[in-house]
């Protein structure tokens, strides 16, 4: 069920620039943005856009700024340094890619992404900032995160769900995600490393210039992990006028009934039970 559609320019950024188009540009190799360009470097370059109350535009659409393949090599580890207990370490190294949660169009989660576009919305009222909503163009189309920006606390049992409940601040110009009430159902990768449902995670989101925003994630799971792990991760702006496309993952999801392949999560409780004539 991977996608393989080309990107195209369906809308325009409100961002003012040069009459003359810019030469074409190659993209840098080793960024595994086979389908989704990026701001080229004398856009990428440009000041951080601003809202009228003064805060960064963190709007995007971006690509890239969490974890894919390997969360540990993805977010800037030697290969060993993740800090799993024995028995995760166990689970993940028996699980194959084909079994992921995320191919059945389930969330990915976080710090999950994939080569295609996503983006920050960034919603307020007269009395200010009120949510930021997460917007992922593949595989989880549909599914939206939501973070509370207005102050309010986490619950003091949150029921677990995918994406968690997520309260958010300003540090200066850093976007501040503090979240717990995670589901035990994601991987942080398609490796298959897991967590519990003591995961809490904070992100820190910040926007260098028009193209460049980097994430610094604290990951912080006794139930997984030894100890919290430090992660950094960036995200690349695409460039003015490109815009994130529908997707709609059950429409292109090959790998299970259409394809004569038995859906091995049909039954286990995520909503993904085979239709009955």
């Amino acid at each position: 069920m991977r996608k393989t559609l080309v990107l195209l320019a369906v809308g325009v950024v409100p961002l003012v620039v040069d009459a003359q188009a810019p030469a074409p540009w190659t993209q840098p190799p080793g960024l595994a943005r086979e389908f989704t360009p990026l701001a080229p470097p004398e856009i990428a370059s440009r000041p951080v856009p601003r809202l009228p109350d003064g805060r960064p535009d963190m709007s995007g659409p971006w690509v890239g700024g969490g974890s894919n393949n390997d969360i540990e090599a993805d977010g800037g580890l030697k290969p060993g340094d993740l800090p799993l207990l024995p028995w995760a370490r166990k689970l993940r190294d028996s699980r194959k890619e084909d079994d992921e949660p995320y191919l059945y169009c389930t969330p990915m989660s976080v710090p999950r992404v994939n080569p295609y576009p996503w983006r920050f919305v960034q919603a307020y009222t007269a009395e200010g900032p009120t949510h930021i909503f997460v917007l992922h163009e593949n595989g989880d189309a549909g599914f939206v995160r939501q973070i509370f920006m207005d102050g309010r606390p986490h619950p003091a049992e949150p029921v677990p769900t995918w994406w968690g409940h997520s309260v958010g601040r300003w540090e200066d110009d850093t976007l501040v995600i503090d979240t717990v009430g995670y589901n035990d159902k994601f991987w942080f990768d398609s490796r298959g490393t897991p967590h519990t449902e003591q995961l809490h995670t904070i992100e820190r989101w910040t926007r260098i210039n028009y193209g460049t925003m980097t994430h610094d994630f604290t990951l912080d799971d006794p139930g997984a992990f030894s100890r919290p792990v430090q992660l950094r991760f960036t995200a690349r702006a695409v460039p003015p006028g490109h815009e994130m496309m529908e997707y709609i993952c059950t429409e292109n999801n090959q790998y299970g009934l259409a394809g004569g392949i038995e859906n091995i999560y049909r039954d286990k409780g995520y909503g993904l039970e085979t239709p009955q004539p």
